[in-house]
């Protein structure tokens, strides 16, 4: 056959091919997400946990919150904004955060997790039903607002380093 009879493809036709597979394979992609946000999908096998033991968010507002339930059980002062102000300040939200400088760090005690408390600090002031664990979360905001609460009145009163 010439090329003169040939029939002519033109571009507009590759175009169309390619937004048509590319929506294809969107759609494709798609289902199982749509499949999956049904209640009836299977469990989820991941296993970083979505929340704490408690049922709170396993994030910095869900340890934050359950932190300050724990504070209210047992009557130590402190609200969220002050909790979430010092621990961007201390750790930038990191819960294993440690800091191998300063002056406690020369001693051999660095400052650890969210709210940058030594071993001996979170000893004294660990509060119970708390993790012994001064990289858990939760444990180190209660038991570092329970030193700010009988050093400063409350962590809202600490605005640097304590």
């Amino acid at each position: 056959m010439s090329a003169v009879a040939q029939p002519r493809r033109t571009r507009n036709s590759r175009l169309v091919r390619a937004l048509t597979a590319v929506g294809t394979g969107a759609a494709v992609l798609a289902l199982p997400l749509i499949g999956a946000a049904d209640a009836s999908a299977a469990p989820s096998t991941t296993t970083t946990a979505a929340t704490t033991p408690a049922g709170y968010p396993n994030n910095l507002d869900g340890w934050i919150r359950e932190s300050l339930a724990i504070m209210a059980e047992k009557h130590i002062p402190g609200t969220y904004n002050g909790i979430h102000r010092n621990i961007i300040r201390e750790s930038s939200g990191n819960p294993k955060a440690i800091n191998l400088w300063d002056s406690n760090a020369a001693k051999g005690i660095p400052s650890k997790g969210l709210l940058q408390v030594i071993d001996p600090t979170f000893n004294a002031y660990h509060v119970a039903g708390t993790s012994f664990d001064i990289y858990d979360p939760v444990a180190n905001i209660t038991a570092a607002c329970n030193y700010a609460a009988a050093r400063y009145g409350s962590i809202d009163n600490v605005f640097g380093a304590y």
